[in-house]
């Protein structure tokens, strides 16, 4: 349909809303009546032509087969569709029957709407439609609503028809119901502000996406494929794909079997696509309701294609039971198989592939992954017939910044991009101009990804910038401000078909302007992330105020020294909390939240113990006693260390007679902590001095990387002893995280400045020793991880202007303000500037 009667179309739907429903339901409510009329005029009108031939089979079923059950599958074959209604009713007929008798009407819509398939019915239960007519029932407009969509004047039919006057009303295809739903569900969501992206993608998104996914296999396109969206919302993804695949793609002499496939959590959205399934004569047994996350669905299926919008930024909170059980992931769909950095599996064989709570966009993706038809399962065949079976599966995914770069290395998210391109999946990536979407201005990505790369692209992933190739909207929709051109979706394909890089082009004024892209090896995106040690070097003496914050615990100062403050000692008596621990209990409490501090149940537990305050006063007790006799200032924590411990063994019997001696040692290590402090001009921290057999030692030097020479780079400093080593404590307020790319020496071999080094252990030598002489490698923290940065590849330095250029447009704007000032004032600029 054109144009112009899509919107008399849209805008006729919209009055209804306005003319009877306005004191009926807040505004926010007509989309509950609305959309599930629509969606049942249009059944309605498809199974009028028909309605003769299925009453007909229903009264052959019933008196000449004298059938207890109807049987489906000749009363889909009467009515032409997947769908069917075997009531006498349609809804004109119900309307001109009607009366004023408000039990009558209603039961001829029960009756009517009883009437239908089963399909049918479970979307009428999710649009809760029954309770809509009863609603409108008791409020005396549901026959007004009835009127207005059985209207003369309004063509939901797949047919041209005229209206009274005599005027062409135009056939509404299913591609223009399409569109009619979804531009309904836009200007619903804009009235009620919901989250951008819930329920559909501009259509000029999904022609990108669909030319990225189909054209670089167009001769090779089966007879017969699957199609899948994990959030397919109202459909309009897979609609869309069909109809490409039909128009851009035709078998000549026959038509492509093409079954779609999809899972929808809104119950309303999921009526509205599972309706328009069913209307464009889909299989609506594929599209399923509920929780993609939490219920792998087609957990059995293996598609050829996946497109799909996920939602970005939406919690999944509420479906981590069903994926993790505690820190484990226990869904296969998000374990990911991953070795380390030293080439070893995880004892559980994967590691987890599941993202933070609070952004659910790439277990999306990864349900995709694992729906991916492998072409190493298959034979190995060139036939024709083996084609398909060879070709794998190819995914286009919209996804906003944070997938790109969210997550450290070894976190979920960096897992999920390092098991996607380390197994050669990610083909290219686009970035979208920003505002391109409906209700979000956010720069957004279309991820391409293919597990049966050509030849050409294997082991390269190509970055294409789009984000400056668009058109202006004369009137915004929503937050939508732009859109791209079909010349703008061709140049963007045209660049990935060509696997090239393009450089951006300056325009007159110097702005960047234009596409760009470039291809890059998988491992350009990887990196290791390695702790950088510094030796811990501590001073000690055992001070007044360094030993009272030991009667505290850390995470319970504040309360603690509130208590303390106000019953003194009594807070050490047995029986001080157990006695009065509810009025106590309720104390902290209310002082707690007037100064603004949390407390869990089990930090209020543990605030209530008395074991709690019993070893704080112990470790004060023992302080001072080790205090009595070690009085001085140590510039050497390991002499400092002998002391008191050999000190310890002879008061620790009397101090700490009621703590078992197993746990004593404990209490010593935390008093001398407390009572330390680091001091760069102090001597470091021996850790432990170790001797190695020289086996010992080969292995040693084996699992690092390096010869006995670089020992030191790696912690491990040479005594005068042969194969003896001193390590020294680190400091964890001076530890360093260093990012080293995959790719460092291969960098480092083009300036020709590389050795025989690991890529870690060069980069330490380049970047941190000349700065850092006593850092050593912490290289059992070492994780891999990957991230693609758009700004660091296609950032563009655009020149400084000239220094006399500023300064004559300062003067101009100089010059223009003080005449605008001077109109304000009514001064004449001359006079004054002469006086």
């Amino acid at each position: 349909m054109d144009h112009s009667a899509h919107n008399k179309l849209i805008s006729f739907i919209w009055s209804i809303a306005d003319d009877c429903l306005r004191d009926v339901y807040v505004r926010g409510k007509y989309r509950d009546v609305i959309l599930p009329m629509v969606v049942l005029r249009r059944l309605d009108t498809l199974l009028e032509p028909t309605k003769a031939e299925v009453l007909a089979e229903v009264k052959f079923q019933i008196e000449e087969m004298e059938a207890t059950e109807l049987d489906d599958a000749p009363l889909i074959d009467a009515a032409g569709y997947v769908f069917y209604n075997t009531s006498k009713w349609t809804l004109t007929s119900i309307k001109e029957t009607a009366t004023n008798n408000r039990q009558i009407i209603l039961a001829n819509i029960e009756e009517y709407l009883n009437g239908f398939s089963a399909n049918v019915k479970e979307i009428i239960e999710c649009f809760n439609l029954k309770s809509q007519f009863q609603h409108m029932a008791g409020k005396d407009v549901l026959l007004d609503v009835l009127e207005k969509f059985v209207s003369p004047y309004i063509n939901l039919t797949p047919d041209e028809v005229e209206d009274p006057e005599g005027n062409k009303l135009p056939a509404l295809s299913n591609l223009g119901m399409g569109y009619v739903f979804e531009e309904l569900i836009r200007k619903f969501n804009e009235d009620n502000n919901e989250e951008a992206g819930e329920h559909f993608t501009p259509r000029e998104v999904i022609e990108l996406m669909t030319h990225l996914v189909f054209d670089p296999i167009k001769s090779d396109l089966p007879l017969t494929l699957t199609c899948y969206d994990p959030a397919c919302g109202s459909g309009g993804m897979l609609t869309e794909t069909q109809n490409f695949i039909n128009e851009k793609y035709p078998v000549e002499n026959t038509t492509r079997d093409i079954n779609l496939y999809g899972k929808e959590i809104n119950d309303e959205t999921y009526a509205i696509c599972k309706s328009d399934m069913m209307i464009k004569g889909n299989d609506p047994k594929n599209i399923k309701v509920g929780s993609t996350l939490s219920t792998d669905e087609f957990a059995g299926e293996r598609f050829d294609f996946c497109l799909s919008n996920p939602p970005y930024g939406k919690s999944w909170a509420s479906e981590q039971k069903h994926i993790k059980e505690g820190s484990d992931v226990i869904d296969s769909r998000f374990q990911v198989v991953l070795k380390d950095y030293w080439g070893n599996l995880p004892k559980e064989g994967f590691v987890d592939a599941t993202p933070r709570s609070s952004d659910g966009q790439l277990l999306f993706l990864m349900e995709m992954v694992s729906k991916m038809k492998s072409p190493q399962l298959q034979g190995t065949s060139s036939s024709a017939a083996n084609k398909q079976l060879l070709r794998g599966s190819r995914i286009a995914s919209v996804h906003n910044g944070s997938s790109l770069f969210t997550g450290d290395a070894g976190s979920g998210e960096s897992n999920i991009r390092r098991y996607i391109i380390e197994n050669d999946m990610l083909d290219v990536i686009v970035q979208l101009p920003n505002n391109l979407f409906y209700n979000t201005g956010i720069t957004t990505y279309i991820w391409l990804l293919n597990n049966n790369k050509p030849a050409t692209r294997q082991g390269k992933v190509q970055l294409i910038d789009a984000s400056l190739l668009f058109r202006k909207l004369r009137k915004n929709l929503g937050n939508k401000n732009c859109e791209f051109s079909p010349e703008h979706i061709s140049q963007i394909t045209q660049s990935y078909l060509d696997a090239a890089s393009i450089d951006r082009k300056l325009n007159d004024q110097g702005d960047v302007t234009g596409i760009a892209a470039k291809v890059f090896n998988n491992d350009d995106f990887g990196y290791y992330k390695v702790n950088i040690e510094r030796p811990d070097r501590r001073k000690a003496q055992f001070k007044a105020e360094l030993i009272e914050p030991l009667r505290f615990d850390k995470t319970l100062r504040e309360p603690m020294e509130h208590l303390r403050a106000e019953y003194g000692d009594d807070v050490y008596k047995a029986d001080f909390f157990s006695a009065n621990e509810k009025a106590k209990e309720k104390e902290i409490i209310a002082w707690c939240e007037d100064n603004d501090i949390s407390l869990n149940a089990k930090a209020k537990a543990k605030l209530l113990s008395n074991d709690t305050w019993e070893n704080g006063r112990l470790l004060v007790a023992l302080a001072n006693k080790l205090g009595e006799t070690i009085t001085q200032e140590y510039s050497d924590f390991n002499i400092f260390k002998k002391d008191v411990e050999a000190q310890f063994k002879t008061i620790s019997d009397d101090v700490l007679a009621t703590i078992k001696s197993g746990k004593r040692k404990a209490f010593c290590t935390t008093v001398m902590n407390a009572v330390s402090w680091y001091d760069e001009s102090a001597e470091k921290v021996i850790k432990k001095v170790v001797k190695f057999k020289q086996d010992k030692l080969d292995e040693l030097l084996h699992h690092l990387g390096c010869e006995q020479a670089d020992l030191a780079d790696f912690g491990y400093y040479s005594t005068s002893n042969n194969n003896e080593f001193t390590t020294y404590e680190p400091n964890s307020d001076l530890r360093d995280a260093e990012s080293v790319p995959l790719t460092y020496l291969e960098d480092k071999a083009d300036t020709g400045d590389s050795q025989n080094n690991s890529e870690i252990h060069q980069y330490f030598l380049d970047e941190v020793q000349p700065h850092v002489s006593e850092a050593w490698i912490n290289l059992d923290s070492t994780k891999i991880g990957y991230e693609i940065s758009f700004n660091k590849y296609f950032y563009q330095h655009k020149p400084l202007r000239a220094m006399d250029e500023v300064a004559t447009d300062i003067i101009s704007l100089e010059q223009k303000a003080e005449g605008l000032i001077a109109d304000i004032l009514g001064v004449d600029i001359a006079k004054v500037h002469g006086a």
